[in-house]
């Protein structure tokens, strides 16, 4: 089999050449890399020798300054070694350098209605963009580390304390409707994307509650294996609920064999507690893979009442698929979904420099030390999509705490392997 002129099937560059990356704006004839090669007559034969990237693709690279997805870090590498050793002036370099590497990061605005399209790639049908929720987790690498003279990972083992929650708008009410909640016997639902920080709530209520040392039992059954039906895991049923509520109060209670004494007892365990002074919140966790009977029977677990008094408060922490089971014209749930208050924990898009700014002050760190200005608007730029044509009714945002650690973190590490001194907007755009 023929192989294209300088491809060299063992330099992992040369892997997927027709998958392209675009770095936003195309240059200008008068300053382009290519313009330059040819000024200092150096072949672009030469690149596609050192990268191992054929030339239709580094044709690509010097014209428009679209990079390749995959492996674009280390074709950047091979490019300024081999310019590094050509024996050109410094002038020479530097201009080279400059139009390389052109600081090309989208120009964006930080809200979700303006996200823009960019005029020079709307109609380059090669581009492809990742999910940026398939975003993979990557730490930070020693070496990134040093580079940024960053003393530890600021996005490992971050939460430690309630002071370490950022607080957007929509945290700050979740945070008070699940305190209320508590208190007074509520029944709410929790509903944000993977990695936006619910997980994050309910820990942060449990050590609200300790530090305070209010009266209140938090119950939390275990879902370690739970799924919506038992074909792929185990549901968690109406027994096991008033199970886990009977040993969070009394740890040596031996619930009866039966149905009906088992919950008149738990009746009466909630009754003793409550009259004691004592609040109760139960909070189920991945509360989207609870089955429908287990979620009507929630409302017979909100209607045990001493008196008038509710003796247990409901808090159901869940991704959006739940929103979807508590659909009031789903006649199934109808009696639930009618009593159940549903919070959406919403995205950071406009408050994305605080929270970078919260999570680096956190461990005495500056935020100016690592980004450019410039670098915040490419990042919203990756993470909030409108569909060409889209109304702003159609933007999807992927602006949460796992998504952005993510991305901050790849970002870092492409820049520490060029090097480059700061994350800015063409790195990235670029990772």
């Amino acid at each position: 089999m023929s192989r294209k002129p300088g491809a060299n099937a063992s330099n992992p560059v040369a892997k997927r050449p027709k998958q392209l990356i675009d770095t936003s704006i195309a240059m200008t004839p008068e300053n382009s890399f290519s313009a330059l090669l040819k000024e200092f007559g150096i072949p672009q034969s030469d690149l596609c020798q050192v990268t191992g990237l054929g030339r239709s693709v580094i044709s690509r690279i010097c014209t428009h300054g679209i990079w390749p997805t995959f492996h674009h870090i280390q074709a950047r590498q091979a490019i300024d070694a081999y310019l590094a050793h050509r024996g050109l002036t410094p002038n020479q370099l530097q201009r080279l350098m400059h139009a390389l590497h052109k600081k090309v990061g989208p120009s964006v605005l930080p809200t979700p209605e303006a996200v823009p399209v960019s005029p020079a790639t709307e109609n380059q049908t090669e581009t492809v963009k990742e999910d940026p929720m398939l975003l993979a987790n990557a730490g930070l690498r020693p070496e990134t580390r040093a580079h940024f003279k960053l003393s530890r990972n600021p996005f490992i083992d971050d939460v430690q304390s309630p002071d370490d929650v950022f607080q957007t708008p929509s945290v700050r009410y979740i945070r008070a409707a699940l305190t209320d909640c508590a208190l007074h016997h509520g029944f709410m639902a929790v509903v944000g994307e993977s990695g936006s920080g619910k997980t994050t709530l309910a820990e942060d209520l449990q050590e609200r509650i300790r530090i305070d040392g209010r009266p209140i039992t938090v119950i939390k059954p275990y879902v370690l294996a739970m799924e919506g039906n038992d074909a792929r895991g185990k549901t968690l049923k109406s027994s096991q609920i008033a199970e886990s509520i009977a040993c969070a109060l009394d740890p040596s209670v031996r619930l009866r064999s039966s149905s009906e004494a088992r919950f008149r007892q738990l009746h009466t365990l909630l009754t003793a507690s409550r009259r004691a002074g004592q609040r109760h919140l139960l909070v189920i966790e991945e509360a989207h893979c609870l089955p429908i009977p287990t979620l009507k029977h929630l409302k017979r677990f909100l209607e045990l009442k001493d008196g008038m008094q509710r003796l247990l408060g409901i808090a159901l922490i869940g991704q959006p698929e739940l929103r979807e089971r508590l659909n009031g014209q789903n006649a199934e749930v109808r009696e639930v979904a009618q009593r159940c208050e549903l919070v959406e924990l919403e995205p950071i898009d406009t408050e994305l420099e605080g929270y970078l700014q919260h999570k680096f002050a956190r461990f005495d760190l500056r935020l100016s030390d690592v980004f450019t200005a410039d670098a915040f608007d490419a990042m919203r730029a990756r993470l909030i999509h409108r569909p060409r044509g889209g109304t702003p009714a159609d933007v999807r945002s992927l602006c949460y705490p796992l998504v952005v650690n993510n991305l901050v973190c790849r970002a870092m590490n492409a820049a520490a392997s060029v090097p480059w001194p700061q994350v800015d907007a063409q790195v990235i755009a670029g990772c």
